[in-house]
């Protein structure tokens, strides 16, 4: 089991229940495939670097996830088939950015914080 970091941008155009059933649809296909959810962290409506679709802005979400290699691949079939999704990006994780997530996650200082003047 491998570890992957999913950032998905969907389209700015739903609502509360679309965007949220659009992310459980992912949660259990990686469960059903014998995936397990680590961490899942909805970022909602960002601006978007530059125009994809002719949409300026789009819903995000990130989830961290533990699952066999070759599920990525099913993965990427079923992203590309959503018409709700603009963008997506799947990151293998090392062993130094699981370490990373966790310490963020758990609020404890990773060293890259900016300093606060005072």
């Amino acid at each position: 089991m491998q570890n992957y970091e999913l950032m998905v941008i969907f389209t700015p155009v739903l609502s509360d229940d679309e965007y949220k059933s659009s992310q459980k649809k992912y949660v259990d296909f990686i469960v059903s495939n014998g995936g397990e959810i680590v961490h899942e962290n909805p970022w909602g409506l960002r601006s978007l670097a530059y125009p994809i679709q002719k949409k300026t802005s789009g819903l995000y979400w990130v989830m961290e996830y533990k699952a066999p290699t070759d599920i990525n691949e099913k993965l990427k079939i079923q992203l590309l088939r959503d018409e709700q999704m603009l963008r997506h990006l799947v990151i293998r994780l090392d062993k130094y950015a699981v370490e990373y997530n966790l310490k963020k996650r758990s609020g404890v200082a990773t060293g890259i914080e900016k300093a606060v003047e005072g």
